[in-house]
Formats: structure tokens, sequence, C-alpha cells
């Protein structure tokens, strides 16, 4: 793991992430889980992105509130931390780097995979999420080829496709459609993750899954605007949205490679690049980190209520329409 991969988990709201747990965090305070606690003795510092218990005096960042929490060593709460926050780490932290790439470095068998793409099935499970919880239109799904399938185990998969510019098969994310229960049993369900043990996403080996969307570069007219997405999922709801969009992987530091190329449509197409920043520190991150490649980005601030552009797509589909998104 990379240090500045092991900083985006730090990174993460202290808050938010004791949310994902179920703690009940009302004015920075909860009551502490690691005592017999009745006066909401834990508080949460916004500045700091620590929590401190001032009765027992337990405290530390996102990541150590995981592994206290769930019991879990280090490596193992890293990668739960990656997979609740739809975080793609480059070593890997929810799928072994020998399992993404082989034993020995093998490089992806796109032939092996692009057959599944030629004529997608969606099962019931990618159907309700795509269309019932995300109200993706159905052409942003053919046109992105996504897929489905399920394992030996019975979990259901959302196969999602990578295209380098010229359309050559170059990776695949799968996404586990099977709700996660939350830590506290049954009381509440938390974002899709998988069933015990199961990973939220696995990869083939070998899979590059950088920039998303990248054959809809070849559709861009000089001077259009490009929107860019953090994740598939918002880059899905853009799209819907009737916008041209790409996606970086949520939270994920952007190649000298994929650098270069946003730079090159910057100046040879005079392309203009719009921004939903995701409504947290990463995002932040992330928008200033392409503000200095793309000078002329052009900041949209979701409203103060949305995590990110999907929840904002979602709201704007249901109350006036998707055409109302600017």
């Amino acid at each position: 793991m990379e240090k500045y991969e092991l900083q985006k988990l730090r990174d993460l709201p202290i808050e938010g992430v004791a949310e994902r747990l179920g703690l009940q965090v009302t004015r920075h305070k909860c009551l502490c889980p690691f005592h017999d606690d009745h006066h909401a003795s834990m508080t949460f510092s916004i500045k700091r992105n620590t929590y401190r218990c001032w009765s027992c005096g337990a405290h530390g960042g996102p990541i150590d509130l995981v592994m206290n929490y769930l019991h879990k060593p280090f490596l193992e709460a890293t990668k739960w931390l990656a997979d609740e926050n739809n975080i793609i780490m480059s070593s890997s932290l929810s799928t072994p780097l020998s399992t993404r790439r082989g034993a020995g470095g093998e490089a992806f068998c796109a032939s092996r995979y692009a057959r599944f793409f030629e004529h997608p099935w969606l099962s019931p499970e990618a159907r309700h999420f795509l269309y019932d919880e995300r109200r993706i239109d159905p052409r942003v799904v053919r046109w992105c080829r996504l897929t489905s399938w399920k394992d030996k185990q019975g979990v259901p998969w959302l196969q999602i496709p990578y295209y380098d510019r010229e359309g050559k098969l170059i990776g695949i994310q799968n996404r586990n459609l099977t709700p996660l229960p939350s830590p506290e049993g049954d009381k509440k369900a938390s974002p899709r993750g998988g069933l015990e043990g199961v990973p939220r996403f696995r990869f083939p080996q070998g899979s590059e899954c950088g920039i998303y969307n990248l054959p809809v570069l070849n559709r861009l007219r000089p001077g259009e605007t490009l929107f860019i997405t953090e994740g598939c999922s918002d880059c899905w709801a853009m799209l819907s949205a009737g916008h041209k969009a790409i996606a970086i992987p949520s939270a994920t530091l952007l190649k000298p490679a994929d650098m270069k190329l946003l730079s090159t449509l910057n100046s040879e197409l005079s392309t203009k690049f719009g921004m939903f920043p995701d409504n947290d520190l990463p995002g932040e991150r992330l928008f200033l980190q392409l503000k200095e490649v793309l000078p002329g980005l052009i900041r949209h601030q979701l409203p103060p209520d949305c995590k990110d552009f999907s929840d904002y797509y979602l709201r704007s589909k249901n109350n006036c329409g998707a055409s109302k998104i600017s």
C-alpha cells in the first residue's frame, strides 16, 4: 500500500466513518461504544479528523475507529474503509494483488471477457439497482455495456467494462449487488458491500481501471463541456442527465498518462471541464488536484445535503426531472 493511498483513508471524514459503523452522531458527539456510556462522552474534531472519549480515553482517527469498533487488524480495517467508501486502491485493498494481476503479473486477457459484453444481460438485482435505485437511463446502460452475473455462491455482481479511447477492453470492475448488514445486525442496512467475507469489488487479473468512459471523448465537439465525476455511478447519473462525462475512480490519484490526456483535450479541442466534487474532504482534494492540471476547470457546488452527484441526480429526477440539472 502506498503512503498516499493510506492518507486517503485517513482523510475520510471521521463523523461519516462513525455513522457508517452505526454510531449516532449529534452535534459532534455520540455515546462511546467502548464502555457503558450514557452521556455522549465521545467527541469528534472536524479540524483534526479525530475522535476522543473523555471518559475511557479511547481516541484516534478513522482507521483506529474501525479497528477498535469492528475488532479488525489494520489491513482488514483499511480494506473495510476502502470498500465502504467506494475507493479503489491501486494496490488493491479489496482484492489481493495476486488475484488481480496473477502471481506472475499476467496481462489482462481482453479476448476472454469481451464476449460477455456483446449481448449484455441484466439480472433482477442489476435491473433493480440501475433502474429503480439509481434511475439510470436505459440508453446509458446500453452505451456503457453494463452486464451482470452470479457466482457459485449465488452472489449477484454488476460487471462494468473499461474501454480505452479506441474501444478496446482494458479492464473490468465487478460490483457486488448484495446489501451488507450493518454492524448492529438487522436494525438497518448499510450501503451495498456484499456478504461477510465477500469483497465489494472484484477485478480480473491485470485489469486497468483508470479513467472510465473514454470512448465518449471521440464524440466531443470543439468547445463542448466534459464533466469529470467520481466513480462510475456518478458518471452514469451525469450521462443520464444529458451531459458528456468521464469518471475518475473515487479518491484515486490520476496517473501521469491520464493527466496528459486531459491536458491534450484542453489544448486541442478547447474542451471545457466541469465537476461536482463530492461533499467530503477526498472530493475536495480530487478537485484541487484536477484544478492544477486544468486551470479552467469549473466547480459546480452540490447542495449541502447531497453527498455526491448521484444523490443530487436522484433528488432532481424525483422532484423536477433530470433536465433541470445544470
